[in-house]
């Protein structure tokens, strides 16, 4: 029984369940008060400015990690999307565990830290596609899976207590513009061997039937490039190196020349050439060239698909790009999905360019874009290949994950567990279920610093959103006296009230009121002096505009 115990697996996703993005996923093999782990992801979330005003990046709660980082063997990374990878630079220094990652995810997390000041280099060990290794108590094997970006990879993670496919990210392509897709061959062998669970992607588990290919996104994009008149201009995620593959096939196909826009692009472009990706593609022309070249003889690869401010494309939208315009009868093409919360970023963007005659074109009326990820008819395919006796769906929100749960029972899979962040899940044919909870939450990153999600800042900041803030400063005398005037600093309230009084006059007519009723006693203690200002502050503005601001008193004793 003992022997029993020591083998035991269990899961726990620490990000990326009930939400898309921030994947964190442990697995732990051993006894309840000693297990090794085993980590795959780090990935971010992003911030919203209305519901997190200036956060910059979300990144998951490593408590637990760090709790364990003893027994921690390693991090393994799926693929480079920043919802798996992007929070490597802030958070791996804190771990300083063994990591590994395929050679497109080494060198785009190179770059990124060569352009990060202060950020601490990385040491990784680069595991090839398809490749096998192992990580403490982990054996590790690698599937090449189809998705939006090179080197997406399943992990095949075999244990003394039974074998996990934890799929990543992925799809069926049966038509890839770049690579062999995704590899049926082993994971039906996998079936064959015998897979206890498969934690497994839910994004698109609410749509029926088959993803279409990034074939038939390259043949659309062809054929708008041969049709276009003037300039075209193309813009996606640098990261989708298929699709930029795609656009330069297709403008070589229609005699034209490929300039790319944009550091991160050219950053990427950089990448793929180096390791084969863009071969038999000719080199892109240097910018400089753009204004030289022909009209009807151009295609650009912009960033700036998700509204990005600073971006190529919105800088060309607002008619500011140092180098590069585009006119009436020119079109630009958005070959990438709005990722929610982006829309306002996109729309502004979109309105721009139309406005300056510019054609729009999008996955709305086009083919321009596929999802990197699978819908029902091919989880289901999955599934049956891989054959699990325990089915847990991940990344994705609430429906996401229902529907993925429902389509496992419907074919049969008879343990699916569904799970929260936090949960631990014990991975053992017939008893598999959540057993415990660790900590899981979040992190913000705010300029250079790191915040607990709980912290005060962000909820102060939305206070002072909302209802603005009232500084007053107050020297007293020995003799509970005011030494001169208050000092009143007003910050984003309304100059006046509706019937036209100066709000700030009023306000300091209460704190004089205030000051002559207090009892001498409280006069003398700062503290009380202090609270009763705040009080009377808030309360006569909220008199007046109907919100009741922060307020910050300063007395001094002189």
């Amino acid at each position: 029984m003992a022997q029993e115990k020591q083998q035991d697996l269990v899961f726990a996703p620490l990000g990326g369940v009930g939400e898309i993005g921030m994947n964190l996923s442990v697995y732990g093999l051993g006894t309840d008060k000693n297990r090794t782990w085993l980590a795959v992801d780090l990935g971010v979330s992003f911030a919203g400015e209305e519901q997190l005003p200036g956060v910059d990046l979300i990144f998951p709660d490593i408590k637990f990690l760090l709790a364990n980082r003893k027994n921690l063997a390693g991090l393994v990374i799926t693929h480079a999307h920043e919802d798996h990878y992007g929070a490597l630079l802030d958070l791996w220094p804190k771990l300083k565990c063994p990591l590994y990652a395929t050679p497109f995810t080494a060198s785009l997390l190179a770059g990124k830290t060569a352009n990060e000041p202060g950020a601490e280099d990385i040491p990784i060990t680069i595991v090839e596609p398809g490749s096998r290794f192992t990580v403490g108590a982990f054996d590790v094997d690698l599937v090449n899976m189809a998705h939006s970006i090179p080197e997406s990879t399943a992990l095949i993670i075999r244990t003394p207590a039974g074998t996990v496919l934890h799929t990543g990210d992925w799809k069926i392509d049966r038509t890839p513009v770049l690579g062999t897709g995704t590899d049926e061959a082993k994971l039906r062998a996998l079936g064959e061997e015998g897979c206890l669970a498969v934690v497994g992607d839910s994004t698109n588990a609410v749509r029926d039937g088959v993803s279409p290919s990034e074939a038939d996104v390259a043949n659309s994009i062809e054929a708008l490039i041969r049709a276009a008149k003037g300039r075209v201009a193309v813009t996606t995620f640098a990261s989708n190196v298929a699709r930029l593959r795609a656009v330069a096939q297709a403008a070589q196909n229609a005699d034209r020349e490929v300039v790319v826009v944009g550091r991160a692009m050219e950053r990427v472009v950089h990448i793929a050439r180096e390791l084969g990706y863009l071969d038999g593609i000719k080199a892109f022309r240097p910018m400089d060239a753009y204004g030289y070249l022909p009209t009807n003889k151009v295609v650009l690869l912009c960033t700036g698909s998700q509204g990005e401010a600073r971006a190529a494309l919105a800088r060309i939208a607002e008619d500011q790009h140092p180098e590069v315009t585009l006119s009436r009868g020119d079109t630009v093409i958005f070959s990438a999905r709005t990722i929610p919360g982006n829309e306002k970023g996109v729309g502004r963007i979109i309105n721009g360019l139309i406005d300056q005659g510019i054609e729009v074109i999008t996955d709305r009326t086009h083919m321009v874009h596929v999802s990197g990820h699978p819908r029902r008819a091919e989880v289901e395919e999955l599934l049956g290949w891989v054959k699990p006796k325990i089915l847990i769906p991940v990344h994705g929100e609430s429906l996401h994950l229902s529907e993925h749960a429902k389509l496992g029972r419907r074919i049969g899979i008879k343990e699916v567990v569904q799970i929260r962040n936090g949960d631990l899940v014990r991975l053992v044919e017939g008893r598999a279920g959540v057993i415990d909870e660790v900590p899981a939450g979040r992190t913000y990153k705010d300029g250079y610093i790191l915040i607990e999600a709980d912290a005060r800042t962000i909820a102060d900041r939305k206070r002072l959103s909302f209802a603005g803030c009232v500084s007053v400063a107050l020297a007293v005398t020995d003799n509970g006296l005011l030494a001169a005037d208050p000092e009143l600093d007003l910050i984003g309230i309304p100059e006046r009230d509706r019937e036209g009084v100066v709000i700030e006059e009023a306000v300091y007519d209460a704190i004089e009121d205030l000051m002559e009723a207090l009892p001498r006693k409280k006069r003398l203690d700062p503290d009380a002096v202090a609270e009763a200002v705040r009080r009377t502050v808030r309360a006569t503005v909220a008199q007046r505009w109907g919100k009741k601001p922060m307020c910050q008193v300063h007395v001094l004793s002189v």
